[in-house]
């Protein structure tokens, strides 16, 4: 009976890492569960409250991520130009023409949604003139601000465009799930 006992507390700390539990992201009072196959990060910046890693389907495409950052301007006419600026449009298009605006409401929340494909001059701290800029081409980001109450909190999905297209029903999916 020890020997079992004592199997059982060993296997106890593997078995729970098997089957992790999905974390539910707050929202001012409301909150959503992101999905299981996000796997959860150390941030990389005090600013993240969370991070996930989207792991790429494909060997030679970096994985994508998902960025969770609270108290943030609930704006979207003050941070979707910055964001949009992010990008170089190719060759006889505007940014306006490879950018996608949506807003909608969710659980008592507004969620504004600027979506972006093209290459993405990246910066790990954007508003840190010695944080080196890092050009991405063939890249998709989406943000949303999400807005409940007076709470407003930015969130992003980035990565090469295969990428996120394959994790992105999941990302809206869980945006909507926001109750």
């Amino acid at each position: 009976m020890r020997w079992f006992l004592l199997a059982f507390l060993v296997a106890m700390p593997v078995l729970s890492a098997a089957d992790p539990k999905p974390e539910a992201i707050k929202f001012g009072k409301l909150s959503s569960t992101v999905p299981a196959e996000w796997k959860t990060e150390k941030t990389s910046n005090r600013l993240r409250s969370h991070q996930f890693k989207l792991v790429s389907p494909m060997k030679d495409f970096a994985d994508g991520e998902v960025i969770v950052m609270p108290d943030s301007n609930p704006d979207p006419a003050k941070s979707f130009p910055r964001w949009k600026e992010s990008f170089v449009p190719p060759d006889g298009k505007t940014v306006e023409d490879i950018s996608k605006v949506n807003k909608f409401e969710v659980g008592g929340a507004t969620v504004h949604v600027l979506d972006v494909t093209g290459t993405w001059k990246f910066k790990e701290r954007p508003f840190d003139p010695k944080s080196k800029e890092e050009v991405r081409p063939d890249y998709r980001v989406v943000w949303a601000i999400v807005v409940a109450g007076d709470d407003a909190t930015h969130l992003r999905i980035a990565g090469p465009m295969s990428v996120v297209e394959k994790f992105y029903p999941a990302f809206e999916k869980w945006l909507k799930s926001i109750k």
